[in-house]
Formats: structure tokens, C-alpha cells, sequence
């Protein structure tokens, strides 16, 4: 990708840091998730020093996406 500015490592690990705690947080709340029948949350946003990121808990899928990840402009 040329000219195509990369976030900082820190702010990466930030993201990943974040991500993980939603994963285990959900996992809490949905015990059994593969067998869950209840609508989701829809897409929900998590910021982070640095930044944002966009995220979908899918839990019969025991997962969590991460839609779209934004660092802000330094």
C-alpha cells in the first residue's frame, strides 16, 4: 500500500489488548454461547488510548469481530 500511513505497534497492542477483554467478557456473560437464541448487541465501539475500533459480538459464534479499527490523527 503505498503512501498508506500504518498505526503505531503500541496503538495495535492497545486494540488487541481491548479485544481480548471483550472475548472474556463475553465468554462470562454467555456461558453456552453456541446455543444462545437471543438478538446481539449490533456493532458497538471501543476506544483506546490512540484511538477506536468498531466491533460485532457474534455469540453463537463465540467470537468477537473487530469491524474497523481508526487511530487518530498524531
Amino acid at each position: 500500500m503505498d503512501g498508506a500511513l500504518l498505526p503505531p505497534a503500541a496503538f495495535v497492542a492497545e486494540v488487541e489488548e481491548r479485544a481480548g477483554e471483550l472475548v472474556r467478557a463475553a465468554d462470562v456473560l454467555h456461558l453456552n454461547g453456541a446455543d444462545y437464541q437471543g438478538a446481539g448487541e449490533g456493532v458497538q465501539t471501543a476506544y483506546v488510548p490512540g484511538g477506536m475500533f468498531l466491533y460485532l459480538t457474534v455469540v453463537r459464534h463465540q467470537c468477537i469481530y473487530v469491524l474497523q479499527v481508526t487511530a487518530w490523527p498524531s
